[in-house]
């Protein structure tokens, strides 16, 4: 599984930035001839893309394709390629650098496509079963530790707030896994923490919402596939978001979804649901 924004999103450039070097080769350029065909000084620019070290704008490929003399059908396939591997990793400074309510504002389209969402989180909340108080903690901790300048919290909270609306429409379902852990970490003070398990509590009532609670002492040694991992959000069978600490991969490839998927399940299968889940959160609350 991915553990930082070098894994997939790296592959996906390096991949590209391999077919290139090819691609050149077969042209029979060198990287001087490529460059004095683009108008670039020196060949510096062109070994520094195929080496995967500076990612290929959409016009610097274009440029490239033309001086390879690339069929037009090729250089389709190689510019969409580009931009499925610009857009599967976005740091945090991005996502957040027009302010925290553009940031929930953004991924909201996301959420309204899908008819299934499946989500993994291993020391929070996920985001959809958040309360007022939590969701806010949350957001002042991003606007902490990213620096955004913009203090819009408040209007952050109301945007992620709003999302939790999918969870009583008709037609979608909603599986979360929590790891017991989460539910006990003092991460913004006992009266929010609290407020959320309460909430939890109510929320395994809705029909649409399936909750497990992987206990601390759940049996993973058989299972492979059941080992913690970093937070994941599966739409559908189309898409996974991936948490980072330091921003958020998008992957869309069938088998990287279905790794995800296949972890998913594995979880799935040593969580415990209903009554089980709802003494869990209870012991939470209780615990001092």
């Amino acid at each position: 599984m991915p553990s930082s924004s070098s894994s997939s999103a790296q592959q996906a450039r390096l991949a590209l930035a391999g077919q290139l070097r090819e691609i050149r080769e077969e042209a029979g350029l060198t990287g001087d001839e490529l460059a004095n065909a683009a108008g670039w000084h020196g060949r510096s620019k062109v070994s520094k893309i195929e080496s995967g070290t500076r990612p290929i704008s959409a016009e610097d490929l274009k440029v490239w394709l033309r001086a390879c003399k690339v069929p037009i059908e090729r250089a389709n396939e190689l510019l969409a390629a580009r931009r499925e591997a610009a857009g599967m990793w976005t740091d945090s400074r991005r996502i957040n650098r027009a302010g925290l309510r553009a940031a929930q504002k953004g991924v909201r389209p996301i959420f309204d496509r899908a008819t299934s969402v499946r989500s993994y989180q291993p020391r929070m909340i996920p985001g959809l079963l958040q309360t007022a108080d939590y969701a806010t903690a949350v957001l002042v901790a991003v606007r902490q530790r990213h620096n955004v300048q913009a203090d819009d919290v408040a209007a952050a909270v109301q945007e992620r707030l709003a999302r939790q609306v999918i969870l009583r429409q008709p037609g979608r379902t909603f599986a979360f896994l929590v790891e017991e852990a989460a539910l006990r970490y003092q991460l913004y003070g006992r009266e929010v923490l609290e407020g959320q398990l309460a909430h939890l509590e109510a929320v395994t009532s809705l029909p649409s919402v399936s909750l497990g609670i992987i206990p601390l002492g759940a049996p993973r040694a058989h299972s492979p596939h059941a080992a913690p991992v970093e937070g994941f959000t599966m739409f559908d069978d189309e898409m996974v978001s991936v948490e980072l600490v330091s921003g958020h991969l998008q992957l869309s490839q069938k088998w990287e979804v279905a790794l995800y998927g296949e972890r998913f399940a594995a979880l799935a299968g040593i969580a415990v649901y209903g009554s089980q889940a709802r003494r869990l959160i209870s012991e939470a609350r209780g615990a001092r």
